[in-house]
């Protein structure tokens, strides 16, 4: 896997060193030929090394299995009793009694019987120990022909290494379902043997204690509590207080299939946002060094990027929301979700918003120059009549609460969708949309689109995900609701920090400051909060696949945050507004943040919902990268603005500073192409937690048909 990885890195970072060969300045978008040639021939090897080393991967794999199974024999074989689940263990109990009817007991069979009770015994006993959990050559390669030629060459002969690639996977494909057949009829012989009174007796206390639940209530009892001396407080109602009460864990509902299927497609349609909208932006990061790329209208600069920012906005982080809010809502209600159609409704209408909304800004249609409200109104309608559902179905289902508190993360997720409503009607209703009043609705609903949607409905998802995946309750549920008001205090205040210097009132501006410098409380409030809820079990990230992502998006939701408060300060907002620094710190805390948290919740939500879980190697390839790439796109962002606002600050020609920043630009580039292909990999990830191997034998199941038919 980490040859894979290799590869792809090199085949990316190869363009990089053509360009790092010349003059860091934009230049036309051409080659030398044999640069061409050499391209070429290089993306034909890797893909060739590529194809031959999964292929490698997938004989060794198999001959690793077939070692193995032949150097455990039969006794190997107790490994798959050891792994039955109690609905196996009930068949197969059934298939001994019945045998045991038709035979009588015999000196051979009493040895079997012997032998098959030392080694049920033995399992039992396993069971406890184990832990839980070059120029002649020239001048032929470079006529136009020639390299023609050469790649008409190199098509087929690829065509032709991957249907050899296809058809060789199949067969050992064939192979390994062979093998599996195989150890399947020999695991049915042995369980033949299964026919002792006392094997049996073993399997039932198997049983028994794979069925054993605790009811919870242990330790406490069933009595009502009393007390006749006053010495403890009790509460008989918590009410709706300021601050919510600590509560037991509800059992756990069975997820209805209706449910599931609506917020795998929630998860599906952001994927595809996902990589639609990181690729157009993935483009634009390649414009930045060569801006010449192409001459068509619909794929210019100013036309792309709100393409990007809307379909990563509204498209991938929204809908992968709302699709967590459904099961996050009714879960912590302890009640079903009032309405699917309603939720399917939502679901056909953002979509439906940002397809029109991409192709309308890719033809030159849109709102002006807010940014991050480029759709024009009736576009943006469809997306607010889908939030109006959403907030309707999530109020209906709360209200149907079987408990009598209000979970913090019903608090956060329906406060933000209430929040999206109101800032959606601000920034399209034209009655102050003249003049300054633009300046001032653009700084706010620009703001607040970040922080009171996106910041706070994730922070309610958090609020779910992370202690459920470290099995603790949250710390503090004080700190969460004082960083739930005091957001909503600062947060709402901060849009015109934007505007500083503008001729926007003076005191506007420094009230966007102190909101600006008051955001320290609820960020600092709910990092410690998370970071608290670790406590005692840090160890567990070592053995989680999500729980990284939770812990990246915490770190940058303090650095990322507070980075806003530092950029609103006078002279850092002189220094660094109009630079790439802004940018930076965008995708530090959409991305960072918001991004990682959503791959985090989502890599703990779908396995539950699917009964499939995604490869732990392309989950690792999917993190690294993606927080390598994000570095690598900030971090030199960060610092060649820096620099270039001195150089504004200094009166120097802003030519100047544009081509001082193409080394800037080009880490830029090779940043976002990491963090594309980190996406690639979620994307399969996603595939592979969605569907179904139909090819795999379940070699437990098989033997169980196979002695029950005997």
């Amino acid at each position: 896997m980490s040859s894979l990885v290799t590869c792809i890195v090199l085949l990316v970072l190869f363009p990089v060193f053509l360009f790092a060969q010349g003059e860091m300045r934009p230049f036309s978008f051409t080659f030398n030929r044999t640069e061409v040639i050499i391209l070429i021939s290089l993306v034909a090897v890797v893909v060739i090394l590529l194809f031959s080393i999964w292929l490698l991967h997938r004989i060794e794999n198999i001959k690793r299995i077939a070692d193995r199974r032949n150097a455990v024999g039969r006794s190997g074989y107790s490994k798959y009793l050891q792994q039955l689940d109690t609905h196996q263990l009930g068949r197969l109990i059934a298939i001994v009694r019945e045998r045991h009817k038709k035979h009588t007991a015999s000196g051979d069979d009493s040895l079997r019987k012997a032998t098959l009770v030392l080694l049920l015994s033995s399992l039992s006993l396993m069971s406890w120990a184990q832990p839980a959990g070059n120029g002649q050559g020239e001048s032929l390669l470079g006529q136009a022909g020639i390299i023609i030629t050469i790649v008409l060459l190199l098509i087929p002969i690829l065509v032709g290494f991957v249907i050899m690639v296809g058809k060789a996977s199949r067969v050992l494909k064939r192979y390994r379902k062979k093998m599996d057949m195989a150890e399947a009829d020999e695991l049915a012989a042995y369980l033949r043997e299964v026919d002792s009174e006392a094997a049996e007796r073993e399997l039932v206390e198997r049983k028994k204690a794979l069925d054993f639940k605790l009811t919870n209530n242990e330790l406490s009892g069933s009595e009502k509590p009393t007390d006749h001396l006053g010495v403890i407080r009790l509460r008989e109602s918590s009410g709706l207080p300021f601050v919510a009460v600590k509560k037991k864990a509800q059992p756990r509902p069975n997820i209805d299939p209706q449910l599931t299927k609506l917020i795998v497609w929630y998860l599906i349609a952001a994927t595809f946002w996902l990589l639609f909208g990181t690729t157009v932006g993935q483009y634009l990061g390649i414009k930045f060094v060569a801006p010449d790329a192409d001459q068509v209208s619909w794929l210019s600069f100013g036309r792309l990027r709100p393409v990007h920012t809307n379909a990563v906005f509204w498209g991938w982080a929204s809908l992968a929301m709302i699709g967590l809010g459904y099961y996050v809502v009714p879960r912590v209600s302890n009640v079903a979700i009032a309405s699917l159609k309603m939720g399917w409704y939502s679901f056909y209408l953002i979509n439906a918003a940002v397809i029109l909304g991409s192709l309308s800004l890719m033809a030159g249609i849109n709102n002006g120059g807010g940014e991050y409200r480029e759709y024009i109104w009736p576009i943006m309608l469809l997306f607010g009549i889908g939030l109006v559902l959403t907030l309707i179905n999530y109020l209906k289902t709360v209200a149907r609460r079987k408990t009598h508190e209000i979970y913090i993360s019903n608090w956060y997720i329906i406060s933000a969708v209430i929040f999206a409503l109101v800032i959606s009607i601000v920034a399209y209703i034209p009655w102050w949309q003249n003049g300054l009043g633009e300046t001032i609705v653009q700084g706010y609903y620009m703001h607040q689109g970040v922080g009171m949607w996106f910041m706070l409905f994730m922070l309610g998802v958090v609020y779910y995900f992370l202690p459920q995946q470290l099995n603790r309750p949250i710390y503090s549920y004080s700190l969460g609701i004082l960083a739930f008001w005091t957001q909503i205090l600062f947060y709402t205040l901060i849009g015109t920090h934007h505007f500083v210097f503008s001729a926007i009132p003076w005191w506007l501006q420094t009230v966007a400051i102190v909101g600006s410098m008051g955001m320290v409380i609820p960020v600092a409030a709910g990092t410690a909060n998370f970071l608290l809820t670790f406590k005692g079990g840090w160890y567990k990230i070592k053995d989680s696949y999500t729980l990284p992502f939770f812990l990246i998006g915490i770190i940058f939701y303090f650095t990322g945050s507070l980075q806003g408060t530092a950029e609103a300060f006078r002279y850092t907002n002189l220094l660094w507004h109009f630079t790439d620094f802004t940018v930076a710190h965008s995708h530090l805390t959409m991305y960072g943040i918001i991004s990682f948290f959503l791959w985090a919740a989502i890599y703990a939500l779908v396995p539950r919902l699917t009964g499939r879980e995604a490869p732990q190697s392309t989950v690792g390839a999917h993190f690294w990268m993606a927080l390598i790439g994000l570095m690598f796109y900030t971090v030199p962002l960060m610092y060649g603005s820096t620099l270039k606002g001195l150089m504004w600050m200094d009166g120097k020609p802003f030519i100047e500073s544009v081509t001082f920043m193409m080394p800037y630009w080009l880490w830029r580039a090779i940043g976002g192409s990491l963090m594309w292909l980190s996406h690639l990999f979620f994307a399969y990830n996603m595939y592979r937690m969605l569907s179904v191997d139909r090819e795999t034998l379940d070699i437990r199941e098989t033997a169980i048909q196979h002695a029950k038919q005997d």
